[in-house]
């Protein structure tokens, strides 16, 4: 089957199943392991921080972020798309006991104005503002991508108004990809930054939580409190070191696919209200009375797999094992269906 439900589908390659059989491992609980380490030292580095934090998941990084950055009772403004609201089952609350403020931004986006205008004033019945996520890319705003005069105002906002900012970067390379920036020029604008491996870098699991010293410290303590210290977690982590050295740049292919994929759903009858492609990936409506399962269990039938979105939308990701012989077929399979 040709799997297009996300980039989180990927394998690891045989080079990277070979340094992850390889690595040098020990007790990462005991700060031990030499392979998580160099792996903390090189995201760090990368995003120029001092130190960073090996996770599971995206999500344990957002959480354990939100949970050093607030206390209870305070507020964390984020875009209505977010991942953190959307997608980490309100665990800013279960974790942190704190509130959320949504901004109506566009395409997951927002921008310094309307982060002012959610700052709540010091008042005793209202939650004290002290967050701000931004998600880049945005997943379910499309992809959508963050230009760097637009974070750095954000930044600088932040800076006067006492708010910490927080980059959720599940897909930050995608991102990077597309603007050019180096992971520098974007990194020491955030307070604390996630970076996932698992997306379209290809590594099997695993994140990178981002920040100074004292943040690291703190969040290595709530990591442990979750239940997220791990032992010989070099075998993993040498699967990020490989896919930050191998898997960027071959990111753009991914993109690539992706906006040929959107030129001919373009050409489909079935198909409306397909969204700017910015990355990796597309989202777009069917008509009625076809429904986004009507639709899905066609493209099945032909060997794809895709992912709904609501009653009408679909979501299609291209990632490292989209192959161009894989985009040569579902172009064949769509030009079909078009044709029913």
């Amino acid at each position: 089957m040709i799997n297009l439900i996300s980039d989180t589908v990927t394998r690891p390659s045989d080079a990277m199943r070979e340094v992850m059989m390889k690595a040098e491992v020990g007790d990462d609980v005991f700060q031990a392991d030499p392979t998580v380490n160099a792996l903390q030292e090189k995201a760090a580095a990368m995003f120029g921080h001092e130190a960073a934090l090996f996770c599971a998941s995206g999500t344990m990084c957002n959480q354990i972020a939100i949970s050093v950055h607030t206390q209870p009772m305070d507020e964390v403004i984020c875009e209505k798309l977010s991942h953190v609201y959307q997608s980490e089952n309100g665990g800013y609350a279960f974790n942190s006991w704190a509130g959320i403020k949504l901004i109506d931004g566009e395409g997951g986006k927002i921008t310094a104005p309307q982060v002012e205008t959610a700052i709540n004033l010091p008042f005793d019945w209202l939650p004290r503002s002290r967050m701000v996520v931004l998600e880049n890319s945005c997943n379910i705003g499309g992809g959508t991508v963050y230009q760097l005069e637009e974070i750095k105002a954000i930044s600088e906002l932040c800076k006067k108004k006492n708010l910490r900012l927080h980059l959720d970067g599940a897909r930050i390379f995608n991102a990077l990809t597309e603007t050019g920036d180096s992971p520098h020029d974007i990194g020491v604008l955030f307070d604390s930054i996630s970076i996932c491996l698992s997306k379209g870098l290809g590594a099997p699991i695993g994140s990178v939580l981002i920040g100074n010293q004292e943040f690291i410290a703190q969040a290595r303590r709530v990591r442990k409190a979750r239940g997220g210290g791990m032992r010989q977690a070099g075998i993993l982590a040498a699967a990020g070191i490989y896919a930050l050295d191998h898997n960027i740049k071959r990111l753009q292919d991914d993109h690539r696919r992706a906006r040929i994929i959107g030129e001919q759903l373009a050409q489909m009858p079935q198909i409306e209200n397909i969204r700017p492609i910015a990355t990796n990936i597309m989202f777009f409506d069917v008509k009625p009375p076809l429904t986004a399962q009507l639709f899905l269990d066609k493209l099945k039938a032909y060997g794809i797999l895709a992912a709904p979105f609501g009653l009408q939308t679909v979501r299609f990701v291209t990632h490292l094992d989209f192959t161009e012989q894989m985009l040569e077929t579902t172009l064949e399979k769509l030009k079909v269906m078009s044709r029913e």
